[in-house]
């Protein structure tokens, strides 16, 4: 896709939202089931379940999914799309490019062995590599707008208001 494919595609939804700025607020869902026998949750995604269980550093076999591991993905997946499309909104043609995302944890906070340690990630990094003729100050505003408009990554960064409830089945 060209940067004018991209922008026909995009033109009228951005109008939509100029003019009526509720249709732009969607609401995502997911949906997990607890599984009966094992410490773990089945996701539905959109092509698959997924089941996601403990990490081997909490006492799990590796067998499942991890919850960190699929945020970090989560986090590549939409850093990835968002560079990608920006790329071809600024007309800088990438011949490829990786995503990687790491991240820190102390497991004896989420073990509750020290009620000091922090429970979930301590740091992230985000790291694209990248090949495209492109000069740096491109590459700068490159990452900027990435950064900036990757949903995961300002989500990560900006904490959301965040609420749980428990209600019975």
């Amino acid at each position: 896709m060209d940067a004018a494919a991209l922008r026909a595609l995009q033109a009228p939804l951005k109008q939509k939202y100029r003019e009526s700025p509720q249709a732009a607020v969607v609401t995502l869902k997911a949906h997990g089931t607890l599984d009966s026998e094992a410490v773990a949750c089945k996701v539905e995604t959109a092509r698959a379940v997924a089941v996601a269980g403990l990490h081997k550093a909490t006492g799990g076999t590796g067998a499942d999914l991890c919850s960190g591991d699929m945020l970090l993905e989560a986090l590549v997946a939409c850093a990835g799309v968002t560079l990608k499309a920006v790329a071809t909104a600024l007309e800088i043609p990438l011949r490829s490019g990786t995503v990687h995302a790491e991240g820190d944890l102390d497991f004896r906070g989420t073990l509750g062995v020290d009620k000091e340690a922090p429970v979930g990630f301590k740091d992230i990094r985000l790291t694209f590599e990248i090949d495209a003729d492109a000069g740096e100050e491109q590459l700068a505003q490159l990452l900027k707008l990435t950064e900036r408009y990757c949903v995961v990554f300002q989500t990560l960064n900006r904490k959301p208001e965040l609420s749980a409830r428990l209600e019975r089945g």
